[in-house]
């Protein structure tokens, strides 16, 4: 898993009650990355918060370690 990867799974396990059934699927392309942070539906309004703040907010520090890197970094949240 990539340093992008392992970021994603870092904020998310502290977000929710069961960290152990969290999935991240990488896809990438060159310099795209695409992480898909997979987990289940009851576990999935403590990661996108109120009006998406959360998530939004995760993307934005994602997108800041990504171009660290020089890379550009999409966050899909799935339940």
């Amino acid at each position: 898993m990539s340093e992008l990867g392992e970021l994603v799974r870092f904020i998310a396990t502290r977000l929710i009650d069961k960290p152990e059934t969290i999935q991240i699927v990488e896809e990438s392309d060159g310099a795209t990355n695409r992480i898909k942070l997979i987990l289940p539906s009851e576990e999935l309004g403590k990661v996108i918060g109120r009006q998406g703040r959360i998530a939004r907010a995760m993307r934005v520090i994602l997108n800041v370690a990504a171009s660290k890197l020089k890379q550009h970094a999409y966050l899909d949240i799935q339940g």
